[in-house]
């Protein structure tokens, strides 16, 4: 009876189909007469003007009584339930400013919005800590200052000054730069008290060098 009220034949559509806003697809109404604008999430909705199905919403009469029906998603019993709130298939959501989550299949997968990289060493910033700043989501890299004055530790100790142990690397020396005589060899290791690659170098003497020969008078 509804449809015989509100569905006139023969159709009589504007020439000119209406323009919808950004991400509203044009559709047929309700009669599948004339092209309107699909409604959105929120949006009222009746017979004729029907929601945008492809978004997954239907014409929700739920509360109808107290108002006009609204454009709302299809209950399922897909969705995924985080510290008490029920979130639906494909539903993106940050349960903290830390996290961004998309519920999928029952379940959901989450992303850190922080940047968890890792800072080492370096000698404008020896110490580096991270700490938790007031104001602010992510946690940020602060330079501490220790006491210049701490006696170095023997090449190849653990250092104390830093939040985890050094594993120790270093390559081979290389050959002496001099043939005879002094010279130096150099070789990249991380045995030092920061823990960080460096080239070291070492005096070397591969043979005694020849004496001159005495110049004539």
């Amino acid at each position: 009876q509804v449809c015989a009220q509100l569905c006139r034949r023969p159709c009589y559509c504007p020439w000119v189909p209406p323009r919808c806003p950004r991400g509203s697809p044009l559709v047929l109404d309700g009669c599948g007469c004339c092209k309107i604008c699909a409604r959105r999430l929120g949006e009222p909705c009746d017979f004729l003007h029907i929601c945008d199905q492809s978004q997954g919403l239907v014409c929700d009469y739920s509360a109808a009584p107290m108002g006009r029906a609204t454009c709302n998603f299809e209950d399922t019993e897909e969705g995924c339930e985080v510290n008490g709130r029920l979130y639906r298939d494909g539903e993106v959501f940050q349960p903290s400013c830390k996290l961004q989550c998309r519920c999928l299949d029952g379940g959901f997968t989450c992303i850190p919005l922080c940047q968890e990289d890792v800072r080492l060493p370096t000698p404008d910033c020896p110490y580096p800590r991270r700490v938790e700043v007031p104001g602010k989501c992510c946690p940020e890299w602060i330079c501490e200052v220790w006491d210049q004055h701490q006696p170095l530790q023997d090449a190849g100790a653990v250092s104390p000054l830093l939040p985890y142990p050094c594993q120790e690397w270093s390559t081979e020396w290389s050959a002496c730069s001099a043939t005879c005589g002094v010279g130096f060899s150099t070789r990249v290791s991380n045995q030092n008290r920061y823990c960080r690659l460096e080239t070291q170098r070492r005096l070397c003497m591969a043979r005694p060098c020849p004496a001159l020969p005495a110049a004539s008078p």
